[in-house]
């Protein structure tokens, strides 16, 4: 007689409902994994979309950069160890490091390298301190604040092939000149300006600090009008002075400005020619050769295109590194301040 083991019905109840929960919970979080998996993937879709897109915006400019920027600047490694003439590259012979050691020798490459990076720091750092106390005055409110600065702006509107023209007058060593005929008034001598090396540079100097100076206190201007009012204020009322707003608020938001503005006086210092070429032709002697000059003179006015491209060379790596430590100096001030 066999015996058939009774199960309680509820009992029966309870674990047919555990087992169905159980059936549950295990699927939901498999739905969850579906459900994120596919979101994952729409979301890689988009941002692939996007990227094509922005792609395709930056295609052309791409295109110009590579046949504009790298396909030259490839060429001119090439020209540099050769003694090609700008004639026939396939005539040209294989020199070496012949023309770098001739730009490291001749005194008169390394006379236009020097001034060119005298001029590109001693400007940037002038301008800098000029322009930025410049724009805080500017943007105060007093009578004339528009007229005043349409009239800094104004400086930087004429060219400076322009500029070193007229100024070529004004500051001529003759006694013909404007300031010396000015000086001869009162009984002064006349002063070389232009003829002696030293004062030939110091006027190269003043002049691009004075047609650009207007100009970058424009740009931190534009950055000053940004900045809230009611942050000036509220440091007012906790009893800031103008110099602890100017340290403690002005100076930390100028940072990304100052940036842009130090990048631009570098680049343009680097590659100045127009206002040394037309104030002084690079005189006297060679005081205010540029690089730039010596390049057009030396590679194409000579035909020494081997020569020319490696002082062109050296110049782009003098570039990129002297930008690198701008930046590097400007994000170190902007975590110091911020």
């Amino acid at each position: 007689m066999s015996v058939t083991p009774s199960v309680d019905a509820g009992a029966m109840r309870t674990l047919s409902h555990n087992t169905v929960s159980g059936s549950h919970a295990s699927s939901g979080p498999e739905r969850i994994s579906l459900r994120e998996a596919e979101h994952l993937r729409a979301r890689k879709r988009r941002n692939l979309m996007e990227n094509f897109t922005s792609f395709r915006f930056l295609l052309p400019i791409l295109a110009v950069f590579i046949v504009v920027v790298l396909i030259p600047f490839a060429q001119s490694i090439v020209f540099s160890f050769t003694d090609y003439s700008g004639y026939d590259f396939a005539t040209a012979k294989f020199v070496g490091l012949q023309n770098y050691v001739t730009v490291f020798t001749d005194q008169t490459l390394l006379a236009g390298l020097g001034f060119t990076l005298f001029y590109t720091i001693t400007t940037t750092l002038i301008i800098t301190m000029l322009a930025l106390p410049l724009a805080v005055v500017l943007n105060r409110k007093f009578f004339g604040r528009n007229f005043v600065r349409s009239l800094f702006f104004f400086f930087s509107v004429p060219s400076m092939a322009v500029l070193g023209l007229v100024w070529q007058y004004i500051v001529s060593p003759l006694e013909s000149g404007a300031i010396n005929q000015l000086l001869a008034k009162f009984g002064i001598d006349a002063v070389p300006w232009l003829s002696d090396t030293n004062l030939a540079r110091l006027c190269v100097i003043v002049i691009a600090v004075w047609a650009q100076v207007g100009w970058h206190a424009t740009l931190y201007l534009a950055y000053l009008q940004a900045i809230p009012a009611d942050i000036y204020e509220q440091a007012a009322v906790d009893g800031a002075n103008r110099r602890q707003q100017f340290f403690n608020i002005t100076l930390p938001q100028m940072v990304p400005a100052m940036g842009i503005s130090i990048f631009m006086l570098l680049t343009g210092g680097l590659k100045v020619y127009d206002l040394p070429f037309t104030l002084t032709s690079g005189g006297p002697g060679h005081a205010t050769y540029t690089v730039t000059q010596s390049i057009i003179v030396t590679g194409i006015g000579s035909g020494r295109y081997g020569l020319g491209s490696a002082l062109g060379v050296i110049f782009f790596l003098c570039c990129a590194l002297l930008v690198a430590i701008q930046q590097i100096v400007t994000r170190a001030i902007g975590k110091r301040l911020s």
